[in-house]
């Protein structure tokens, strides 16, 4: 029995070494190729003893690992790349009307931290523009918003603090900040119920060292409603006397706001904050930012993503807020990779991806920073938004980080990643948005041919010799973005924005009207017209928008071949060269006649021998 156990065992031992001898070094580098693009790490013991097996099936494990996380990751992070969408830790989004600074004065019983916001309009001349206490009565002198007052503090008694700014309890403190009487505070457990949501739990204690219950902001600032009506004081030059208590001079009015005194203005756009005395922070202070400068911890440097930063640290509120715009991306693009849903969705799509802080975003801060002092005199008072703040789900509040709820449609104006503010921001140009679609999606750049420049004063681009060679193809991409307001998200509606108009009309560019500067370009204006900036190379792209441009591109014959090189070249880990060129064009067509699902272009990719030959997935990986 002995000799007999050992010859079975000799025998088992055989068939287990010639099943893994039909395995050469090849196909273990291939499988372990498929495991670091398809599961983002190397193969396991345990999976390596699989891919050993006489019955392994390597077609049905390929089909089963092109779902998931990981190659959801793995094709996001193909496009993040090529569209470098995180943005540089220089950029500042800081919505200046919609951040709410603190000054610390002395009450009664001891320093008070006092919120307020920078240009509320006040009907006290005494206070207009600035924080609801004047420097006498504060004996504090604010040089620059939120820094600490200069002076010697003076007791501001009960009765005035109660007359100018109310006790409220804001949404960074309250779970439930919408409810009549406000009770789920902040505390640890936080951290638990809303993943994704980090913060410095200094921010929720007094300056005594009491756990903050709710926070005194100045009264106009505690308002609630969606319309305000226009202050007009009767300030109108420099020359106006400065009001008693002040030691500046109060805002003066506005040419909108002395012609339209008394109108309704939305709460949730600069013309309504500049404006109306009648415009708050909304409930719970849901409009505003708590600008404090270490609030809430923030992922610095995550190229795995937000879930997995290599730094992060205390940030203020609009950094927390500006952070989300990344990951607004990642999750578009991680349900079309995840749903296998049609590519082209990328540019084309009207739906989204958001967390609650993004809903927040959406709501109440995109229709806040557009744009400079002249648009109301040319009427515009109300943006078009990229996203329609109605479309944002109602029920998901500012904390909820962790819940991502799709949206079907963001509205007329949305395409895809080009209405995102990751990438609008990212790209502040419209040549430059237009340039790094035309290189990401058509796999071309602008290359001039020898040229030789000269001196011009030839302002259309198109025509400028030197110029040209690339203008006449990225000028009227660019048109696309004309109603895109540069650094910014804002839509200029063509009922108020004609691309041609009379009425910013000018014999020449010094007898153009302040106002029209903004928006229409000197340099395409005489007597008779002029043309919104941007637009002269293409007046019909301006009207179609980001959508023009999107459907233009993805009915580009180079679409299909630039998707195939992409996700090819990032998967070979190498260029394609000539030789490709025909398993390039059948992968194309392939991918085409699939409806443009990049789940069978991936595994045609990585089932050919192209993949299992080459320096990729022998050698580098």
């Amino acid at each position: 029995m002995h000799r007999y156990g050992a010859c079975l065992i000799a025998l088992a031992l055989l068939v287990a070494r010639d099943a893994s001898a039909n395995k050469s070094l090849d196909d273990y580098r291939y499988f372990r190729a498929l495991n670091l693009d398809l599961q983002g790490r190397p193969p396991t013991r345990g999976e390596i003893a699989d891919f050993e097996r006489s019955d392994f099936d390597l077609d049905k494990w390929i089909d089963a690992h092109l779902t998931g996380p990981r190659y959801v990751e793995r094709l996001q992070r193909i496009y993040m790349d090529l569209l470098r969408l995180e943005l540089p830790a220089t950029y500042r989004f800081e919505p200046g009307l919609t951040s709410l600074y603190s000054l610390q004065v002395t009450g009664p019983s001891g320093p008070v931290d006092i919120y307020y916001r920078v240009g509320q309009r006040r009907t006290n001349p005494a206070i207009d523009g600035q924080v609801c206490f004047t420097e006498s009565e504060s004996g504090l002198k604010v040089v620059e918003a939120g820094r600490r007052g200069k002076g010697t503090p003076k007791v501001i008694s009960q009765k005035l603090l109660d007359e100018r700014t109310v006790l409220v309890k804001p949404w960074w403190l309250y779970a439930d900040h919408d409810a009549p009487s406000p009770k789920d505070r902040a505390a640890p457990s936080w951290t638990s119920r809303f993943p994704g949501l980090d913060v410095v739990w200094s921010m929720f204690v007094d300056p005594d060292g009491a756990p903050t219950s709710a926070i005194r902001v100045c009264k106009e600032e505690t308002q609630t409603a969606a319309m305000g009506h226009v202050l007009a004081t009767g300030r109108r030059t420099k020359a106006d006397p400065i009001p008693d208590g002040r030691t500046t001079r109060a805002p003066l009015d506005s040419a909108f706001a002395t012609s339209h005194a008394g109108a309704l203005v939305s709460c949730t756009t600069a013309l309504g904050y500049k404006s109306s005395n009648e415009c708050g922070c909304g409930v719970g202070l849901e409009r505003c930012l708590p600008n404090a400068p270490a609030a809430f911890v923030v992922a610095t440097k995550a190229p795995l993503g937000e879930d997995e930063p290599f730094v992060a640290g205390p940030k203020p509120a609009w950094v927390w807020l500006q952070s989300w715009w990344t990951a607004e991306a990642t999750h578009f693009m991680g349900a079309i990779f995840g749903d296998d849903r049609d590519v082209r969705e990328l540019l084309t799509g009207r739906g989204t991806v958001i967390n609650g802080p993004l809903a927040m975003f959406y709501r109440f801060f995109t229709g806040a920073t557009c744009c400079g002092n002249y648009g109301p005199e040319l009427g515009f008072t109300a943006p078009e938004p990229l996203f329609d703040p109605k479309a944002v789900p109602a029920k998901l509040g500012p904390l909820e980080a962790g819940t991502w709820v799709p949206v079907a449609d963001r509205g007329p104006h949305a395409s895809g990643l080009l209405t995102m503010p990751v990438f609008l921001t990212k790209y502040a140009t419209r040549r430059a948005r237009a340039h790094v679609l035309y290189s990401a999606f058509l796999c071309r750049d602008f290359v001039a041919s020898k040229v030789t420049l000269a001196p011009s004063s030839e302002p259309d681009l198109t025509k400028r010799p030197g110029c040209s060679a690339c203008h006449t193809r990225l000028e009227p991409m660019a048109a696309y973005f004309t109603r895109v307001q540069e650094s910014d998200w804002t839509y200029l509606p063509a009922s108020t924005f004609p691309v041609s108009s009379t009425r910013c009309a000018a014999p020449d560019a010094k007898r153009m009207r302040p106002e029209c500067k903004t928006y229409y370009d000197p340099a395409f204006t005489n007597a008779s017209h002029a043309m919104l900036r941007g637009a002269y190379a293409a007046p019909a792209n301006a009207d179609q928008g980001p959508a023009g441009l999107a459907s233009s591109i993805t009915q580009d014959p180079a679409f299909a071949p630039c998707v195939v090189t992409n996700v090819a070249q990032s998967l070979l880990g190498r260029q394609l060269t000539p030789d490709d060129a025909a398993w390039k064009a059948s992968l194309a067509k392939a991918f085409v006649d699939g409806g443009y699902r990049m789940r069978s272009l991936v595994k045609a990719i990585v089932t050919a021998p192209q993949y299992r030959g080459n320096g990729a997935a022998g050698g580098t990986k």
